[in-house]
């Protein structure tokens, strides 16, 4: 009797705790370091804490145009005893004066609060008045107001994004120690695959699932070291996943998975390293296989192209989290309001649909046909529907999803 199928989220969990297992008892691929001008760290995880050394803003600024002075000497008259300029180094303030100032300038030394230039009125000797109710503090900029020096601002395991290289220049870091990208090997098993701008033989079809994949890990912050066609054939299978263990952190085959005579991923892997996860309680994409090739991780997701997308959107994704040396993220699951019909029996299915925000609540139209070789649905939707194993949707009803 064939093995039960392994529900999704208990595979998930296994192959996170298998590939980390491998990851560091393989010396070959475990996280390595390298600095990296903050130019070109955009996408890369951060593999150490980012402390502040000094105070964000520096020192006690003005958040406006305007004038400095003591509130005690309000409401004036008061000559300008000064001009200070962002960038420039003031002089305390004189007694019964005030400094003419600007945004992002130093407060001198003795002022204690600004007045935006539209308050003031000038006498006919050009002294400035000011409102008689001013209160200390008003529009100064505290130092260490965004950063107190000494705080952890970071913690390793962070993908950069531009918000992150903002808050790092702030600090005057120019560089960054950030993990190496993990190395994909992807591999394209089936006779009848040709890529794309050669001509089709009667019998063939054009290779969709290599650029996909290449697309996915490149916004994933992952390098694609090869893209190997594969030949229908056992001894082939094996040599080609045994020269992508040579050169890959991590191997992504498609096709070849299922239990056809042609289909020889599974027994390939089976004799090459291990297969620890194998038929899963998942539509699109029950015949997905994780493992390993010697100390390399594996993941063998199946040939129909949606079958790819969505293994690779559950699967992929957190496995090039986890060898990166990010946390691993769990998409981000929202309701939403069934505009559709189903029925699941004994796997969990991700539907394609479109989300829309109306009448307060996310409505979810889903995509007429969803056969797994559709690669349209895929472009067409913008999120998938989680329908759990046993369930009967109608309209109306509330499901699970998450935006793509």
């Amino acid at each position: 009797m064939p093995k039960p199928l392994r529900p999704v989220d208990e595979a998930l969990q296994a192959m996170l705790a298998q590939f980390e297992s491998l990851q560091n008892s393989n010396s070959s691929t475990s996280r390595v370091r390298e600095t990296c001008v903050l130019s070109q760290a955009l996408g890369r995880v951060l593999a150490v804490a980012v402390q502040a050394e000094l105070d964000v803003p520096p020192c006690d600024n003005s958040a406006m145009d305007g004038y400095a002075l003591r509130v005690s000497d309000a409401p004036g008259p008061l000559p300008v005893s000064q001009r200070v300029a962002a960038g420039q180094a003031p002089q305390p303030l004189l007694p019964g004066t005030c400094a003419r100032i600007f945004t992002g300038a130093p407060i001198p030394a003795g002022a204690d609060t600004v007045v935006m230039q539209e308050k003031i009125s000038l006498t006919a000797f050009e002294d400035i008045l000011f409102p008689a109710d001013l209160v200390p503090g008003n529009n100064i900029r505290r130092a260490g107001q965004d950063v107190v020096a000494g705080t952890t601002l970071l913690t390793p395991g962070v993908r950069l994004d531009a918000r992150h290289l903002g808050l790092l220049a702030s600090i005057g870091w120019a560089e960054v120690e950030v993990y190496r990208p993990v190395r994909v090997a992807i591999l394209s098993t089936g006779d009848e695959l040709v890529s794309p701008g050669q001509a089709l033989a009667p019998g063939q079809i054009y290779n969709s699932n290599a650029p996909l994949l290449q697309g996915l890990l490149s916004e994933w912050g992952a390098e694609v070291v090869s893209v190997q066609p594969v030949e229908d054939s056992f001894a082939a299978t094996c040599q080609a996943l045994t020269a992508a263990a040579q050169q890959a952190d991590l191997i992504i085959s498609t096709g070849g998975v299922s239990v056809g005579e042609e289909d020889h991923i599974k027994p390939a892997v089976e004799a090459l390293g291990g297969l620890e996860v194998w038929r899963l309680a998942m539509k699109p994409g029950k015949p997905l296989a994780i493992g390993y090739i010697g100390q390399t991780p594996f993941i063998g997701l199946p040939g129909n192209p949606v079958s790819t997308y969505v293994g690779a959107q559950v699967f992929v994704r957190p496995a090039v989290q986890q060898l990166s040396g990010a946390t691993p993220e769990s998409p981000r699951l929202l309701q939403g309001i069934a505009q559709f019909r189903t029925r699941t029996e004994i796997r969990q299915e991700y539907l394609r649909v479109q989300a829309v925000w109306r009448d307060q609540a996310w409505q979810l139209e889903a995509f007429a046909n969803q056969n797994s070789g559709v690669l349209t649905s895929v472009v067409w939707a913008n999120a998938l529907a989680v329908i759990p194993p046993g369930q009967c949707v109608q309209p109306g009803d509330r499901v699970t999803f998450f935006l793509l």
